[in-house]
């Protein structure tokens, strides 16, 4: 498994933490720090450009692109590249913001996410036109998930930007609240919110699994 923009490795850590020995995983990035953190985590990782890194003759089951897409200029090359590296049937999973959720109609350009090192933004219509231009992947499912209601009551007050540090405290936090047992009738209220949000494309992110087509090249 390959993890495209693999940052500080998290989930390729988390992979071989709750799967030991069951993948064998590779994270590829060009940042220097969180590279480091990665490889003290014990997850393997190429310094490297994706799409002009010569990866060998041995393909990949699975290659993914976590938050990655909204970064890039091109990114039909990213999944062009990913095609020529899969093995015939092996999949791709992609998640981007969702543009059509409910965060960006109701708070519009105060969403946190909505910032410049996003150079794409995308709906369903939007993500599915870019897919459709890569022959070599075929989409096999497409979901809105995720939802955050605390970010949308503190993106409301604020005025758009949001610093890394906050943003990851604040997962940090809603995580544990997640986990706690005291938060359980809260949880199943906020599991019926999530998927009701979904079944209108209205949650957080785009969420996508797409499948290598063998000899469509």
């Amino acid at each position: 498994m390959l993890d495209v923009g693999c940052s500080t490795g998290g989930f390729l850590h988390q992979l071989q933490k709750r799967r030991p020995g069951s993948y064998r995983v590779l994270g590829v990035d060009v940042s220097g720090p969180a590279l480091d953190y990665a490889e003290r985590q014990g997850v393997p990782v190429l310094r490297s450009a994706f799409v002009s890194h010569d990866f060998g003759a041995e393909p990949f089951d699975a290659i993914t692109f976590w938050a990655v897409l909204e970064h890039l200029s091109e990114p039909r090359r990213f999944l062009n590249k990913a095609a020529t590296l899969l093995r015939p049937g092996g999949h791709c999973f992609l998640l981007v913001p969702n543009m059509g959720s409910l965060a960006v109609r109701y708070l519009g350009s105060r969403y946190r996410y909505i910032m410049p090192e996003h150079l794409n933004y995308f709906s369903r219509e939007t993500l599915c036109r870019l897919l459709d231009r890569e022959p070599s992947l075929r989409l096999r499912f497409l979901r809105t998930t995720h939802f955050n209601p605390v970010v949308i009551w503190q993106d409301r007050r604020s005025h758009g930007f949001v610093a890394e540090a906050e943003r990851a405290r604040l997962l940090r936090r809603t995580t544990a609240w997640k986990q706690s047992w005291l938060m359980t009738p809260a949880r199943a209220l906020y599991a019926l919110a999530e998927w009701s949000l979904g079944r209108f494309d209205w949650a957080d992110n785009l969420a996508a699994v797409l499948e290598e087509v063998p000899d469509a090249r």
